[in-house]
């Protein structure tokens, strides 16, 4: 049996991408805020360590780039959403 190629309209499937990010941000977050368990702390030979203030200031640059973020990918999904006409579901 022949598949014919899928075709998917160009602004369902950017807004869609757009709604899987935002869908993926929390995790990638997530991921981001848990990396400083890995950086080395005292005790582990003659590594240097991180300071308090250096993960403090990488927490808050994580905090405020998902936060910006958010804002961009909010933007662009409400800005498709107003672009794209509404289906008629009668």
């Amino acid at each position: 049996m022949a598949r014919g190629t899928l075709f998917l309209e160009r602004t369902s499937y950017r807004q869609r991408r757009l709604m899987d990010g935002v869908r993926v941000l929390p995790f990638v977050g997530l991921a981001f805020w848990m990396l400083p368990l890995l950086w080395p702390s005292t005790g582990q030979g003659s590594e240097e360590t991180v300071s308090m203030s250096g993960a403090l200031q990488y927490l808050f640059g994580i905090w405020i780039a998902l936060i910006l973020a958010a804002l961009v990918l909010w933007l662009n999904t409400r800005a498709r959403a107003a672009e794209t006409p509404p289906t008629d579901q009668s």
